[in-house]
């Protein structure tokens, strides 16, 4: 019970020095190497510049030695795109029959808080590919009926998603009816950013994403080309924590303008991904002159 309490807070706080160095001794009890890269690799980076080469030295022969047993827990289809200190951060896995069972054996990682669905090696190869616009499929989203083609996320049915701090599917046809079973997967508010480029949501699975509440801790939310409308807008004004937002490709005009000028988190966005074609001239105009939006973002629209 005592090593399930030190993961979770290392996993609420990454970068606590302290919390690591005393996990790293139950690591070396455990006769784990993992144990002693924490060690090194806090070393350092408390080690002058001159004498950092032997210490990289002795990281790099100690994970060469030891790396390819550090994933023995991982399904075998679970890709690894990034550790701290050997442990899997960050895993992608492929849309598959077994889904479910792959994906919870990945959150079974004590400390995989980013989880990434593709639904082919294609797809993550070039993210910037268009898709096809089939407009009936569209349509048929925006009447409350499942896309044709689409992914049933209720293979995923029971699994917990509320340790993961990012969560990315972009490019899976996930449809109105996904997002709807996708808000039900968090029982707890730690979702910090949500990357569903091309998902095909529209404004009704949106609003389904946008009503959950343990989605409120929001701060960078992706949702380039997926039919999203000034009531789609109307709806992120749930998400009051939002610094980051992709809102390109969607036909928005000046109404969507207008809601994203009346959003909560208007004066605090950092980022903002939109283009001029998105809001219309009339919507340029009011993304220029309004006076809650970050300097920044507002001198940007005044030289569109």
């Amino acid at each position: 019970m005592e090593v399930m309490v030190i993961e979770e807070s290392l996993r609420a706080r990454p970068d606590d020095f302290a919390a690591w160095h005393a996990y790293s001794d139950r690591l070396l009890r455990q006769g784990d190497a993992r144990g002693m890269l924490i060690r090194l690799e806090q070393r350092l980076a408390r080690t002058r510049p001159a004498d950092r080469p032997a210490v990289e030295r002795e990281i790099a022969d100690l994970v060469a030695e030891h790396e390819d047993r550090w994933d023995d827990g991982l399904p075998g289809r679970a890709r690894v795109r990034s550790r701290r200190y050997g442990f899997a951060t960050e895993v992608a896995v492929e849309w598959s029959d077994d889904v479910r069972e792959v994906v919870e054996q990945v959150l079974r990682a004590p400390f995989v808080t980013t989880l990434r669905i593709t639904s082919n090696a294609a797809a993550e190869e070039d993210e910037d590919d268009d898709w096809d616009d089939d407009e009936e499929s569209y349509l048929a989203v925006d009447r409350g009926k499942p896309r044709p083609g689409g992914l049933d996320l209720r293979a995923l049915a029971g699994l917990d998603l509320g340790r993961l701090t990012h969560l990315d599917l972009s490019y899976l046809s996930v449809g109105f009816d996904g997002a709807e079973l996708l808000a039900a997967l968090f029982a707890s508010d730690r979702l910090r950013a949500l990357d569903l480029r091309y998902c095909r949501i529209a404004d009704t699975g949106l609003a389904a994403l946008a009503a959950c509440s343990h989605l409120g801790g929001l701060r960078r939310l992706h949702l380039q080309r997926n039919r999203v409308t000034a009531e789609g807008v109307r709806s992120l004004h749930r998400f009051t924590e939002l610094t980051e937002l992709d809102l390109r490709y969607n036909d928005l005009g000046e109404a969507g303008a207008q809601a994203l000028l009346a959003a909560p988190f208007a004066g605090s966005l950092t980022r903002l991904w939109l283009y001029d074609s998105d809001v219309g001239q009339d919507g340029v105009r009011k993304l220029a002159q309004a006076a809650n939006l970050p300097p920044g973002l507002r001198s940007m629209w005044r030289c569109v």
